[in-house]
């Protein structure tokens, strides 16, 4: 007889925020260690194989910097950073008994001296399950009557955009860019974020397409482009007009598609009229040869396809420059061809049941009987100041999913909210962030290997179900437990705060007694399936062979005439223009503070980190450091202030500075600087590039808008 294996497989889900959301298949070994994480291969986008930061996953899961316990700040010991490596001197280790407490009595006592509004959870997609993201965490907060959270820092501003013009978050299968002949990555620095795109992507090459990189950075994509056209940041709105002014010129628009699918065309055509190649020109800084190169050969490809990333709407102008990007494939009618179209977000094929999974109407069990204030994330230095008006300012803030002290834009300004004495400050965690340092109490938390959640994506068409592999180390536990754990200690009696994992993921996918889903679009997926395959399609991309799934190819859709709108009602109704068009940011080269800060910055994500996940890990950060230290400059910007490679500069605004490298760069755009996102403790001065953007909202969606800051940099 042959011995069976001591080794074990269990399906998980990554939750870092990535489209890609990957299958991941985690080996155990007979004492229920984790030893091996791998892409599962039966994914259709996974493929079997993972990115360079969750390929290395167990160095995170294992890492001795780990939170493990409960924490509580040393009387005595202030706010602020602290030094790295030395974080736990400043803190006391307590149990979950008592930590949860002591948290619930902080939390009734600060919402009865300064209403419950006083408080103020900040989260995000640092856990992108359907459970850790928001479930019982929004629970919680509803049934306290605290602060709603307006989550707007990362991709709210496209989101809205795009579902002005189409009213859904669908977009081409990642599946079928393999279909395509012409692939335009704007804004999409898919080899570094998205790379299980690019097999496809390839593919596509392999079958003689060409792939076209919109970007004010040579990234890694870029390099790899058949064409980079290195666009100035905020103007992709012109360049997309400039696009629609020329195809229609010379009549290569798609008129059947455009007369039975879409909406406000004449509006359109006599706006682009305005949009020559000549002034566009001018704005993005090609030539009007290259806007009409472009234009042709993206009209003229059947089938063309846009990967369209949120890096674009992160500009003052992002929501406008997203909708005219977006209306491109509907005059082209590209939506009609397999491998066809454009994609940003897929999330919209994904109908959870929130209602039921959040509880909104449990605010009128709170002590404001009503809906709470709604605070938007992306202005978290300004939420934070202290006035000394009850009920109005922030009293106590939760962390959760999220680094804000590293993440959020003005970091000068959140710092200065984050260090008021009169702020008391809960962090779950995995490790001691930027943020821990402020923190009266830090929690373990757990990574998705440790907990079970489920998954949709906003990069395929996959439900999955991420299974807990390991137990939790130390004492870390997951926000579904925190949080109800939390419920139940500050009195709430309803039964919903006692919901399990299990229970949460039935009300999620809204099963019947079969275990079957009820939602639309996944009506045909079972939990007990789900259990054993992992992951399953939404309906429409069942059988992709027999029938590929062509979004927006036929209607109605879901906005509110039916169809494509290129002039979007629901704008004309607030008082806004009803079409897309370029205005430049307010902190741009043509801006009222050029002359004193007359370069555009681009605070950009470091490739081996996910935000600010990944930074403090020793193998990750090697090979990032060069890079977060650094600010590129191109050659004519850095020889007119004296400044060679290898430099020490600082680069400053009126909200702050910093002290880098220089490097210089002959494939930025001139007037361009560019900087990397890190954690401010691992600089120096304890800052980051972030002392340098604004808490400016979007012009759609009060997104952020870290992509329009204005910086000068001088020699040190």
């Amino acid at each position: 007889m042959g011995l069976s294996s001591p080794l074990r497989t269990v399906h998980a889900v990554c939750n870092h925020d990535c489209p890609d959301t990957c299958g991941v298949l985690v080996t155990i070994d007979a004492n229920g260690r984790a030893v091996k994480v791998a892409g599962d291969p039966a994914h259709p986008v996974t493929q079997g194989f993972l990115c360079g930061k969750v390929a290395k996953y167990l160095d995170l899961v294992y890492s001795p910097d780990r939170v493990l316990y409960p924490l509580r700040r040393k009387k005595g010991v202030p706010k602020g950073p602290l030094v790295r490596g030395r974080e736990l001197e400043a803190f006391e280790r307590i149990g979950w008994d008592e930590a949860l407490d002591e948290i619930a009595a902080k939390l009734n006592e600060t919402s009865e001296r300064y209403g419950p509004e006083s408080i103020l959870p900040y989260s995000y997609a640092g856990n992108s399950g359907v459970l850790g993201y928001g479930s019982m965490d929004r629970r919680f907060f509803h049934r306290l009557g605290a602060s709603r959270l307006d989550r707007t820092i990362c991709s709210e501003a496209g989101g809205v955009a795009w579902n002005l013009v189409y009213g859904k978050k669908l977009g081409v299968p990642t599946e079928d860019f393999s279909h395509a002949k012409l692939i335009v990555a704007w804004g999409a620095n898919v080899h570094g974020t998205n790379i299980h795109l690019w097999p496809q992507i390839e593919k596509a090459r392999r079958n003689g397409a060409r792939l076209i990189v919109i970007d004010p950075y040579r990234t890694r994509t870029a390099a790899l482009a058949d064409w980079h056209i290195a666009i100035r940041p905020g103007t992709d709105a012109a360049l997309a007009l400039g696009m629609m002014h020329v195809i229609l010129r010379e009549a290569l628009e798609d008129r059947e598609y455009i007369a039975h699918m879409t909406a406000g065309f004449s509006e359109l055509a006599e706006r682009v009229k305005e949009y020559t190649p000549q002034r566009v020109a001018e704005w993005t800084g090609l030539t009007p040869a290259e806007i009409e190169q472009l234009a042709r050969e993206y009209a003229t490809a059947k089938p063309a396809a846009i990967r369209l990333n949120y890096g674009v709407q992160r500009a003052e102008y992002g929501g406008a420059a997203v909708r005219a990007i977006a209306m491109l494939p509907a005059i082209t009618g590209a939506w009609k061809h397999r491998g066809g179209g454009a994609q940003l977000s897929t999330s919209g094929a994904f109908a959870w049941n929130k209602q039921v999974l959040e509880r909104p109407d449990l605010q009128l069990k709170s002590p404001l009987a009503r809906e709470a204030r709604l605070v938007n994330m992306s202005a978290l230095g300004e939420a934070l100041k202290c006035r000394d008006q009850a009920g109005a300012d922030v009293h106590a803030l939760f962390v959760y999913n999220s680094n804000p002290a590293a993440v959020a834009p003005n970091h000068n300004a959140v710092r200065r909210g984050l260090e008021r004495a009169n702020l008391f400050t809960v962090v779950h965690e995995l490790f001691l962030t930027d943020t821990t340092d402020y923190a009266d109490y830090v929690l373990p938390a757990t990574s998705f290997l440790e907990h079970t959640d489920v998954e949709g994506a906003y990069g395929h068409y996959f439900v999955q179900l991420s299974q807990r592999a390991i137990e939790p180390r130390g004492e870390a536990r997951s926000n579904v437990w925190l949080f109800g754990q939390l419920g139940v200690r500050m009195g709430f009696t309803e039964p919903c705060f006692k919901d399990n994992a299990e229970d949460l993921i039935a009300q999620a996918l809204n099963v019947d007694a079969n275990g079957r889903s009820q939602s639309p679009q996944m009506a045909h997926i079972a939990l007990a399936e789900l259990r054993e395959r992992g992951h399953l399609p939404v309906d429409f991309h069942r059988e992709p062979e027999a029938a590929p799934f062509l979004p927006f190819s036929s209607g109605p859709l879901t906005t509110p005439s039916g169809k494509v709108e290129f002039a979007s009602p629901s704008l004309a109704a607030e008082g806004l223009d009803p079409l897309p068009g370029f205005t430049p940011a307010t902190e741009s080269r043509w801006g009222a503070d050029a002359a004193r800060f007359p370069l555009e910055l681009l605070a950009r994500k470091a490739d081996n980190y996910l935000n600010s996940s990944f930074a403090g890990l020793e193998g990750h950060r090697k090979m990032e450091a060069a890079n977060c230290r650094r600010i590129e400059l191109h050659p004519a910007d850095a020889a007119a202030r004296g400044i060679a490679d290898g430099d020490r500069v600082r680069v400053a605004n009126d909200r702050g500075s910093i002290e880098l490298i220089a490097r210089v760069n002959a494939n930025l755009p001139t007037g361009v600087v560019a900087g990397w996102l890190d954690w401010p403790k691992l600089h120096p001065e304890g800052r980051n590039i972030n002392v340098l953007t604004s808490e400016r909202l979007t012009d759609i969606g009060a997104g952020a808008t870290f992509y329009s800051a204005l910086v000068e940099v001088n020699k040190i």
